[in-house]
């Protein structure tokens, strides 16, 4: 394939459920394109202006965040902080000038994609979700192409426009199983002692904290190990636990293949991109969903895995009543455990990523 120097100008944030899926487009379109020139833009202030150079990308941050749901002072700055977003997002397009313009998502992607639409620069944004976000909404009617990972959205967007694709997962996630006896070595677990990794998404999940806080004299009773990462709002109240046995504590795990190869069972949210990477990594879940969004799409989202024999669902009120019979059904049953890793594997959809990237490559070569 002739290398081509295309600009590509991507934009997701504010969580990792945004920022990862960006990465892998862009990871994807660079070996495909390797003298192309990419550029990321971000919210000042949230953790792409941090993830996004570890990857080895240039970015810009805007002056932009969402709309709080309830009444608060803060929602007052908000038309300031977009105008002055449009303002800014019109000075990158027009210095970047991109071939290109992908969107996963977050309150930076709806300025930039926007401005690119408007100046009639292809766009493509990613959904994530079974239920999309309001700045996925509003650009869907001005973007070409709309990738999504589950059925039924022609509810919300234009069904012309919309490719089923899955959603992009890290590719060092597909071959985990090699990695099991280098994983446990680098967390210095215990070789043939269950490990248990706790996740609740990039900032934290406060009650999936608390439960493990509550348990952990129960997890060591069932000669558990736990990987826990607590999420950059909680550690310093959580970090303490590092000097209890079998216990190890981050604010952020940055190896998460290691991660899910070292697990033996996973505790976590259902947001979109924890699903599709779980259903990759085939370990047996018990999903624990927030109910602190938009239409309860965590729920859906982990119905949607549970309905198929593939994973164990237990809701944030039901927790102190079920967490300990359903976890000992499961850590004493090699069986369900088998059962429910193989079936999350066969919801994979592996391919999201190039089928996303073959979509910005039409684009590009219109």
């Amino acid at each position: 394939m002739v290398n081509q120097k295309y600009k590509i100008i991507l934009s997701g944030g504010g969580t990792g459920g945004h920022i990862y899926p960006a990465i892998a487009i862009a990871n994807e379109l660079k070996s495909r394109f390797p003298d192309a020139e990419f550029l990321f833009v971000g919210a000042e202030g949230r953790m792409e202006m941090e993830k996004v150079p570890q990857a080895g990308y240039d970015i810009k941050g805007l002056w932009i965040s969402g709309i709080q749901r309830k009444l608060t002072l803060k929602n007052l700055a908000f038309p300031f902080k977009l105008i002055s977003s449009i303002w800014n997002a019109r000075k990158i397009v027009k210095s970047f000038k991109p071939d290109v313009a992908i969107g996963t998502g977050g309150f930076a992607s709806g300025p930039l994609l926007y401005v690119a639409a408007s100046k009639k620069i292809p766009s493509l944004i990613q959904e994530q979700n079974s239920y999309p976000g309001i700045t996925n909404k509003l650009l869907s009617k001005k973007t070409q192409k709309i990738c999504v990972a589950y059925d039924g959205l022609e509810r919300f967007f234009p069904n012309e426009k919309i490719i089923k694709t899955g959603n992009p997962v890290r590719q060092d996630l597909l071959d985990i199983d090699s990695k099991t006896v280098e994983a446990k070595n680098f967390f210095n677990l215990k070789h043939g002692k269950y490990t248990l990794l706790v996740l609740g998404g990039s900032l934290g999940a406060r009650r999936i904290n608390e439960l493990i806080e509550s348990k952990l004299d129960f997890l060591d009773t069932q000669n558990i190990q736990i990987i826990w990462q607590c999420g950059k709002l909680y550690y310093q109240q959580y970090k303490i636990y590092n000097n209890t046995n079998n216990v190890q504590v981050y604010e952020f795990l940055n190896n998460m293949d290691f991660a899910y190869a070292a697990a033996d069972i996973v505790i976590s949210r259902a947001g979109a991109g924890s699903v599709s990477e779980l259903c990759i990594v085939g370990k047996p879940v018990i999903f624990v969903p927030s109910p602190n969004v938009a239409e309860d799409h965590q729920t859906k989202n982990a119905m949607a895995v549970v309905n198929n024999d593939a994973a164990i669902i237990i809701k944030e009120t039901d927790l102190n009543v079920d967490f300990e019979n359903k976890f000992s059904q499961l850590i004493v049953s090699p069986e369900k455990q088998k059962e429910l890793g193989t079936n999350i594997k066969k919801m994979a959809l592996i391919h999201a990523t190039t089928q996303i990237a073959d979509e910005v490559e039409k684009l590009l070569r219109k």
